[in-house]
């Protein structure tokens, strides 16, 4: 059980949280959700004791022997160690195992009294206890079957974790926090970076968890598979919805519904009373009916509604005209010792231009961005910037674009020489940072806080190449399709990349894949893309020859070379070429195993899925349908999000398949 009693909060002169009480039972799986800056984020801190509350307090019963696990939504740098000895040490095994070993050493070599003896017999059973609680004697193969899972090959065990992008990093921190098996885990925003497999598999180890879940997401699907209770943050206040997201969604256009009623219902009665006082306030004889009303009034607790909050407002200002080509790469490489990213990448944005990069995590995404906009080397190839092309960056991590050492206003008085202090002020307004909250420091921001400052100081600066790096990983969705708006009018050039499928659809006409190192282009939108990689890697049909065509006995075949000269025909293979064949086969057998698992389920997945969008598209022909305006709404807003699920079914499909066709063309 979490106690969280009559906590409020403030920083500087905006208050977080104002008497904020909530009772969370043990087992539970809670969504976080409101708009960005309502201070999802900064309660997670406070139970994870990161933040002191100004007054109230957090209540976990036997708080010393509960292990929390913390995910924050900006990661910070990884060890510079191999990815198994930091998942080790991060995990508490290493600790573990030298406490063991320190024991044992102690036990073979003591010769005090028998009390001291019972003391350190004590101690070594429970870090036994402690050891067999995580599985630590069992632990390697428990962690590399969950790297696995996450989508790491066997040759990443080594790697330098300081090495792997953003989104490995997230994949690495979610592995060590289930690996642990906390009590509690506080998850904030753990679906960024990930992709669809990633966040499949994630969901598939939470759903078995015994601990309690609390956790921000904005990716609705997540919220409706894993919580049962959503615990939604606005204007200071809590509002609990005993369900998943969908649930919330229709209960708090219920419960305004009924709260507009009851306004309606409670205005009527003020103003009865309201009358009544006026016509008898100065009759003698209606004096005590009139102070009684009059207390009424004095009673009543006025109902308001709920705002929907403020909105950001962007607009990106004209852009300077740059030359006709605004960046040009040319057989463009980058490799990290022995590991190859990408290689022989060509392309040319155009001015005016809206590309997005996609493709699986780890496929280069953000190294891409990162040497396009100059913060990293390239190892090979040329990147030629266009005329007159004035670039600005966005990086996906948060650290990258601003310094957490500053205020928000230094921030933003060290950018650019667009403005003077007052249009920056009204900027900062638009972005809803007002008042004191400019002097606030950037390291206290929330995520989307910090991702709207950095959009900010983009908007400082003279540009006409954007280049964007999951600039939507932390907004809501309010902002969200305000920052569409504003890229769609924007006059220069964009490359972004994203994993957010609907906010591309309507901004970009051209994609760039990055895939097994190579850059492929589409031209044409997001769902444009889609199909025609569907198209592109789906397998041939299979066509199959009889070797003895009409029935008839196949006769020998005398094979030459060029010169019509017989060629010597190999005789039978030795045993140790059977041996290694067969050895061979066996491990691509075993490689592909789990990929054939994957493909099965998600075959399964697709026919089912296909199953009931036929269902659904029949009933909406049905002609008594149209009689239920509530059901047709609900029917397409289901036949939506099965599409929705379809398609990142079929990518999936896709690359399976490829991966799987590689391995056996592979075999002996």
């Amino acid at each position: 059980m979490i106690f969280i009693k009559e906590i409020s909060l403030s920083f500087a002169d905006r208050k977080i949280f104002d008497n904020i009480n909530w009772t969370i039972p043990d087992r539970s799986r809670v969504g976080l959700v409101g708009d960005n800056g309502a201070g999802k984020t900064t309660l997670l801190k406070v139970i994870a004791d990161i933040i002191e509350p100004d007054k109230g307090s957090i209540e976990i019963p036997n708080r010393r022997k509960i292990a929390i696990g913390y995910l924050p939504q900006d990661l910070v740098e990884l060890d510079p160690i191999p990815l198994l000895e930091f998942i080790r040490l991060k995990s508490g095994v290493t600790d573990l195992e030298k406490e063991l070993k320190m024991c044992e050493e102690s036990l073979s070599c003591f010769g005090g009294s028998d009390d001291d003896h019972e003391k350190l017999l004590a101690d070594y059973e429970r870090s036994i206890a402690r050891f067999d609680a995580i599985d630590g004697y069992s632990f390697e193969a428990r962690a590399k079957q969950m790297l696995a899972g996450f989508g790491f090959q066997q040759t990443d065990y080594q790697k330098n974790c300081a090495d792997f992008s953003g989104g490995w990093k997230m994949r690495i921190m979610l592995s060590v926090i289930l690996l642990s098996r906390p009590d509690i885990m506080l998850l904030d925003e753990p679906t960024n970076h990930l992709d669809t497999e990633s966040m499949e598999w994630m969901e598939s180890q939470l759903k078995d968890y015994p601990g309690t879940i609390i956790t921000i997401a904005h990716d609705r699907v997540f919220l409706d598979k894993i919580t049962g209770y959503i615990a939604e943050i606005s204007n200071q206040k809590m509002e609990i919805y005993k369900g998943n997201y969908s649930y919330y969604l229709k209960e708090k256009e219920r419960r305004r519904e009924a709260l507009k009623k009851e306004m309606e219902l409670q205005r009527a009665e003020i103003k009865r009373i309201r009358e009544f006082v006026e016509r008898f306030r100065y009759k003698a004889t209606k004096a005590n009916q009139v102070q009684s009303r009059l207390k009424m009034l004095e009673k009543f607790d006025t109902l308001r509604e709920e705002s929907d909050g403020k909105t950001v407002t962007i607009h990106f200002p004209e852009s300077p005209k740059s030359g006709k080509e605004a960046l040009s790469v040319k057989n463009l490489a980058k490799t990290y010792g022995d590991h190859t990213v990408f290689h022989d990448l060509n392309f040319t944005l155009y001015r005016g231009e809206k590309a997005a990069v996609v493709g699986m995590n780890g496929a280069g995404k953000s190294t891409l961005s990162r040497i396009l906009s100059g913060a990293e080397e390239a190892t090979a190839g040329e990147i030629k910037v266009g005329l007159n092309v004035k670039c600005a960056f966005f990086s996906q991590e948060s650290a990258m674009n601003l310094n957490y050492e500053r205020t928000i206003w230094e921030e933003v008085n060290l950018v650019g020489t667009r403005s003077n202090d007052q249009q920056r002020r009204n900027l900062l307004g638009a972005f809803l940072f007002s008042g004191d909250d400019v002097y606030k420091k950037i390291s206290v921001l929330s995520g989307g806080e910090k991702s709207r400052l950095a959009l900010l100081k983009i908007l400082l600066e003279d540009t006409n190449l954007l280049i964007l790096d999951e600039p939507t990983n932390h907004l809501d969705i309010k902002t969200k399709e305000v920052f569409q708006n504003a890229l769609l009018s924007y006059g220069g050039t964009i490359l972004i990349v994203s994993h957010d499928r609907f906010f591309l659809d309507n901004l970009v006409g051209r994609v760039f894949e990055l895939r097994e190192g190579l850059c492929h282009q589409y031209n044409g939108n997001y769902s444009w893309f889609i199909e025609k990689r569907k198209e592109l890697l789906a397998p041939p049909p299979a066509t199959q020859i009889d070797p003895t065509p009409f029935g008839v006995a196949a006769l020998p075949v005398e094979i030459s070379d060029k010169n019509n000269k017989p060629l010597e025909i190999k005789g039978k293979k030795t045993k140790e070429e059977k041996r290694l064949e067969a050895e061979e086969r066996n491990r691509i057998s075993k490689a592909t195993a789990h990929l054939k698992r994957e493909l099965g389920i998600t075959e399964t997945r697709i026919s089912l899925l296909e199953g009931k969008k036929q269902k659904i598209e029949g009933a909406l022909c049905e002609t008594e349908i149209y009689q239920q305006p509530d059901r047709i709404k609900q029917m397409n807003l289901d036949l939506k999000a099965i599409e929705t699920e379809l398609e990142d079914l079929y990518y999936t499909w896709n690359d399976l398949t490829l991966k799987i066709e590689a391995w056996e063309e592979s075999a002996p």
